[in-house]
Parts: structure tokens; sequence; C-alpha cells
């Protein structure tokens, strides 16, 4: 019996046959908008985690599943939407994703960003999974898209976003929010959260941790708690309330109690307490707590004293009660919080 050498030259030629009848998943566009003031460190970032994660859909050679089709939109000089960038020039426009990245020195320019809000309820209305990053939030906001639903920013704009839009509740704990259609993401950095997060939903969870490995990133973050600090509001014009703020500042959040602050106030307690909570936003006793363990996490960067001697340093005898609120407010025991942001050879 003849014929192994005919059987050599077969197989490929079957095999070639069956690569060339393999159509490949359509594209995924994803679009990312460019406003005055966009972080261009985003758009340049976030396009090399959708190139990088191309390439291991290659590797793979998982045709199934869609190429991520990179475009970038900006308002040509007579304010028409115009793609000014684009992996795939010669195909029809239908983005699945459009990206709003963030911006460097607070919040978009509201009267610049304008022209951009049609393009976005368009794209919405079309079916497209509208997302945002960190003050890129804003367009999606005055956009209406938020109308009713929960967001997360940077957590430095969060107070700011609540009181110029009270239709979002605005929750800053959350690095992402997804509600499928709308994607939120918090802190100036969270597009490289984002990328990850929309990688997992376009090509599937393997090619998302094979990107986040290449790249050298964490995987998709859920909290921005343990990054958040303690930003008082001290320019709300109650004199007797600052000065009460004032004190606590300078005797971190260490106090006898509310009879104490309402003396100092010159305030009936009831009085203080009505007062406090309209001028910060907060009760003294959340006040007082905020205070305490900001001063915590400074010690644990900042030295080596032990979790016991931190948390009597700041009011607390029981350890265990201070291990409990450190941990509900930053989302991470004092020894994890140590490890992550501690600096070595602290005293």
């Amino acid at each position: 019996m003849e014929c192994p050498r005919h059987w050599a030259l077969a197989k490929p030629t079957i095999l070639v046959e069956k690569l060339t009848m393999t159509k490949s998943a359509s594209p995924a566009q994803v679009g990312i908008l460019l406003y005055p003031g966009a972080q261009r460190a985003a758009v340049y970032g976030l396009s090399d985690i959708f190139t990088v994660a191309n390439q291991m859909r290659r590797e793979r050679l998982a045709l199934d599943i869609p190429e991520i089709r990179i475009c970038q939109w900006q308002l040509d000089a007579q304010g028409v939407m115009a793609c000014i960038d684009d992996t795939d020039p010669q195909a029809e426009h239908a983005p699945a994703v459009i990206i709003v990245p963030p911006c460097l020195g607070g919040q978009p320019d509201a009267l610049k960003a304008r022209p951009l809000i049609a393009s976005l309820k368009r794209w919405h209305d079309a079916g497209a999974v509208v997302s945002s990053v960190c003050a890129g939030v804003y367009l999606l906001a005055e956009a209406g898209l938020l109308d009713g639903r929960t967001a997360t920013t940077h957590w430095s704009l969060a107070t700011h976003l609540a009181d110029s839009y009270p239709s979002i509740q605005v929750d800053v704990d959350k690095m992402i929010i997804d509600d499928g259609d709308i994607i939120t993401a918090g802190g100036l950095m969270a597009w490289t959260d984002l990328g990850l997060a929309l990688v997992e939903r376009l090509l599937g969870p393997t090619i998302a941790t094979e990107t986040a490995h290449f790249l050298v990133l964490d995987q998709v973050r859920h909290s921005q708690r343990c990054f958040k600090r303690f930003a008082p509001q001290l320019t709300h014009g109650d004199e007797a309330i600052l000065k009460v703020q004032h004190w606590l500042h300078a005797h971190n959040g260490l106090t006898n109690g509310i009879a104490q602050l309402a003396a100092l106030a010159s305030l009936g307690e009831r009085t203080l307490l009505r007062r406090f909570r309209s001028a910060t936003g907060h009760t003294p006793t959340e006040y007082c707590q905020a205070l305490r363990i900001s001063k915590a996490c400074e010690l644990l960067e900042l030295t080596n004293r032990s979790i016991e001697h931190i948390a009597w340093t700041i009011g607390y005898s029981d350890t265990g009660a201070f291990r409990r609120l450190f941990n509900k407010v930053t989302g991470l025991s004092p020894a994890h919080y140590r490890s992550r942001f501690g600096v070595n050879g602290a005293v």
C-alpha cells in the first residue's frame, strides 16, 4: 500500500481550506471623543489597550471574536462631528461604544462642550454604549443620559456633580458603574479600568486578562475608596461652625462630645447639630471620624507605628472597632492599606 507522501500533502491542503472558509466576526467599533481639554494620555492609552487586545486575539486565532476598531471623533471647523482617526477608514461608521475621556483641571468647559451633546444623544439613541472617565461624566450628565441613574467620577468632584445634577445619584466609592448602556469610571487614571472592562465585554475575560498581564496592569478595580481623602467644606459662610471646624482640625477630631462643641460655638446643642450638618454635609460625629481616619492613613503611610498605637493616637482604645471603621471608610484593612501605600523606611 502506497501513498504516505500523498497523505502528507493532502492534510495541509484540507487545513488551508478550513481556515479560508472561517470568517472573522465583524469588528466592534469603539469611538473616543476628543473635546477641548481632553487628556491625551487617556486617548492614546485606551487606544494602546485595544491594540494589545487585538494582538492577543490574533495570537489565539480567535476569529469568532470581533476585533476592536478604534476611531477618534472630533468636531470639525464647521461644528460637524467627524472621524479624524480610524484603524479601518474604509468601513462604515456605526460605533458600538463611545468613550468620553477625562480632562485635566476640573470639569470640561460647559460652553465648549455643549456642541458635543447632540452627538452623544444620537449615538446613545442608535444603540451605542456611552461611557465616561472621571470629569468626562459631566458631558453625559449635561446630555441627560444619567438622569435617575447612579454614576461615579473622581472623588474630589462628587459634591459638585451632585449639586449640579440633583437627579443623579453620585457614588464615588465605586471605580466602575456599569448600567449596560451607560458606563461611568471614577478617577483620572480609571481609563485603564474602563479599557479592560470594555475588552472583557467585547472580546471576553480571557483576552482581557492576557491584555492586563501584557501591559502589567491590575485587573479591573471595583473601588476607589482607598484613594479618597477627606475634603471638608470650609467656604459655607457660617462663622460659628467654621470656628468649630478649625478647632476639630487642630485636635484631629478628638472631642469630649457635642456639649463641648456647642459651648465653643456659643450655640445650643440642637442648633449646632442642625447648622453643622447644613454647613458641612456631615454630623459632628461623622466629621470627627473622617478626620481621625485621615490621620490614621497619614500615620500608616509615613510611620512604622503599630496599628494598636495608631488607634490609640487617634482616640480609639478598642483596636477592633478602629479596624472595622477603617475598613468601612477605605475598603481596606489597616495592614493592607500600609502594605499598599506605606513608604519604605518610614519611622
